[in-house]
């Protein structure tokens, strides 16, 4: 595999914290939010820049600083990376217009800060994207939950208060308390901790000490909310909208699972999980996780609360997919960052614009809001169709893939967890449609005539339900990026 040296990953991470001062200067709202959208588009511009390279298969490279032998500060662009890069840096346009008009349609106070530390998480989120090293991965790992504390907290009520020391008394203390102490494990045995597509901790320590540092990792990553760790998730659920959108349906949640994503490939490789038979545990985890999470999504009320659990559901099929080891169900599992991400951050979207029209948090409250928010609610329902993974939505092309992953494998027992959740999927999702649109006009409790929230909270929803549905008869570049990543792990 050919590699390029290029500065482009640096500067992908640092354009975003260089706008952190011009949106502080800035004098009134629109030029604060010029410099975002300016900041967003350069990054996005950035990343795509780099996008052909690596789907020729060249891996792009910046080394900033050697700290110790075998551990630098360092970046390495490869399809895995990129592909999370793309839906991150992406997301960040949609989800900056739609933080206007939800900060502005609500007068939000301290919008300079929302707008500053959400620009600090991306910046961490495409470190974690492109970091060549566990090292380097874990310092944006941190970065990226103390940037994002102040946007958890915002209101800075009790509640809030509450909230984030719950968020960061398990992220923080995880990743203090697991992942550090197995970092340092990892790099007394291997002596790097730089990825490698075959694993660096082959040969190097006993089956059972091997076994509890993959435990250790996927715990201590608890932005990936494996269960027992998940309580954070809905607790953040206090924070804006726009948060729970990107940082709870994307950002965060997903860099805690691309970061075990990561270790499974580039710490340990397919083969030395293989022969220490952990296929069947990691699957098992990630099942219990799916199926008790889809459970706790059925009897919520809260609209915010069902997306939290919903999300914690579905961040443990990319686990399964890679735990399964068979070539279809990791490309599923890695293509499932892209296809929730579109369907989850439409359905946080639209509870946003929900909430900012008519004040309501609650689905018992929601009984016939389709007629006053058609637009919205349909939005909400192919958002749900792609979590669910029904055509016509790009959601059904990730999900296939790990089911034919289970066959690929021969676990049946997964299959039918797959088959069981989505059918959960189904029964916490459609009843918020049905009564949204079938309801009688004695059940409705809004008045028949269309009253949209304002136009920056609509537009966001509409883009990424319509991209959702694109990615199932175009689902480039990200499948490709996911099948590239596939070989270059297997050596397929």
């Amino acid at each position: 595999m050919e590699t390029v040296f290029s500065i482009k990953p640096l500067l992908a991470v640092l354009v975003s914290v260089a706008a952190v001062p011009f949106l502080i200067w800035s004098r009134n709202p629109n030029t604060r939010e010029t410099w975002t959208f300016a900041a967003a588009f350069v990054k996005f511009g950035i990343v795509l820049s780099m996008l052909p390279a690596v789907l020729s298969g060249t891996q792009i490279v910046c080394k900033v600083a050697q700290v110790m032998p075998g551990m630098a500060i360092a970046f390495r662009v490869d399809a895995l990376g990129m592909l999370f890069a793309l839906v991150s840096s992406s997301l960040w346009i949609v989800t900056s217009a739609y933080s206007i008009g939800y900060m502005r349609g609500l007068n939000e106070h301290g919008q300079t800060r929302y707008f500053c530390f959400f620009a600090l998480a991306l910046s961490a989120t495409i470190g974690v994207a492109f970091a060549a090293n566990l090292f380097t991965l874990y310092l944006f790992y941190e970065m990226l939950s103390f940037a994002t504390y102040p946007l958890v907290t915002h209101h800075q009520d009790q509640e809030a208060r509450s909230s984030g020391r719950k968020y960061l008394l398990y992220i923080v203390g995880t990743s203090i308390g697991l992942v550090l102490p197995a970092m340092i494990t990892a790099y007394a045995l291997g002596g790097t901790l730089e990825f490698s597509t075959k694993g660096f901790l082959a040969g190097t320590g006993s089956p059972a000490l091997l076994t509890a540092l993959l435990f250790l990792f996927v715990f201590g990553f608890a932005k990936a909310a494996v269960m027992p760790l998940h309580s954070w998730l809905p607790a953040a659920m206090v924070a804006p909208t726009p948060v729970s959108a990107l940082l709870h349906a994307v950002a965060v949640v997903k860099v805690g699972v691309f970061s075990v994503v990561r270790v499974i490939t580039g710490v340990f490789g397919v083969d030395l999980l293989q022969s220490l038979h952990l296929s069947p545990v990691l699957t098992a985890v990630a099942s219990v996780t799916i199926l008790v999470g889809s459970f706790v999504a059925l009897s919520q009320n809260n609209l915010k609360r069902l997306l939290a659990f919903s999300t914690i559901a579905q961040l443990s099929y990319i686990v399964l997919g890679l735990g399964l080891l068979s070539p279809k169900g990791m490309t599923g599992g890695i293509l499932h960052i892209a296809m929730h991400a579109f369907g989850k951050i439409t359905l946080f979207f639209c509870a946003g614009a929900i909430f900012v029209a008519t004040g309501k948090k609650n689905i018992s409250e929601m009984v016939g809001i389709g007629r006053r928010m058609p637009v919205t609610m349909s939005a909400f329902f192919l958002g749900s169709l792609s979590i669910i993974g029904v055509p016509p939505c790009g959601g059904f092309i990730s999900k296939w893939y790990l089911v034919t992953g289970t066959l690929e494998a021969n676990q049946m027992p997964i299959l039918f967890v797959l088959l069981a959740s989505s059918l959960l999927n189904a029964a916490y999702f459609m009843p918020v449609v049905y009564r949204a649109f079938f309801c009688t006009p004695e059940e409705a409790l809004f008045e028949n005539r269309v009253q949209e929230a304002p136009l920056f909270c609509v537009g966001p929803p509409v883009i990424t339900a319509a991209i959702s549905i694109i990615l199932l008869f175009y689902p480039q570049p990200f499948f490709r990026l996911a099948e590239s990543a596939v070989r270059a792990i297997t050596g397929g």
